[in-house]
């Protein structure tokens, strides 16, 4: 298990992207609207993980209530599992409180589930598992 990426809620991308592309000098790899979750993501690259900024594509998204709440910041971390239902499953026997006790389509098309911020120190987590984690998972069970 590693660290996939760290979520930041922001009002808007652009402006948050005057100081993590033009003021760091990361840069965008990866953008996309994924409509299952109500967000704008835009990906940068830190080493081995990424910061990946969220925005609201309108005022009924959980990123907007999140911004309503509690202004620009953190908004999660994400934690790359090999196997989303297994880990699903072991945290539930653990009597976690989840958010999703399925996965569904996130970003990229990886397989996310959140985790309840009651059950982890008040920090919203989510679980990622990436298609080719899937791939060679499903290789060595052949």
């Amino acid at each position: 298990m590693k660290v996939d990426h760290i979520g930041v809620a922001t009002r808007s991308i652009e402006e948050a992207l005057k100081f993590w592309r033009d003021s760091l000098g990361l840069e965008v790899k990866h953008a996309e609207t994924v409509e299952e979750q109500g967000v704008h993501v835009a990906t940068l690259p830190v080493g081995e993980t990424r910061v990946e900024l969220l925005e609201p594509p309108g005022e009924s998204s959980p990123v907007a209530t999140f911004l309503e709440k509690r202004g620009p910041g953190i908004h999660h971390v994400a934690v790359r599992v090999t196997d989303i239902r297994a880990s699903l499953a072991r945290l539930k026997a653990k009597g976690a409180r989840l958010i999703d006790a399925e996965p569904r389509v996130g970003a990229g098309g990886c397989l996310v589930a959140f985790i309840h911020p009651s059950a982890s120190g008040g920090v919203l987590l989510e679980l990622v598992e990436h298609a080719r984690d899937s791939d060679d998972r499903a290789k060595e069970e052949r």
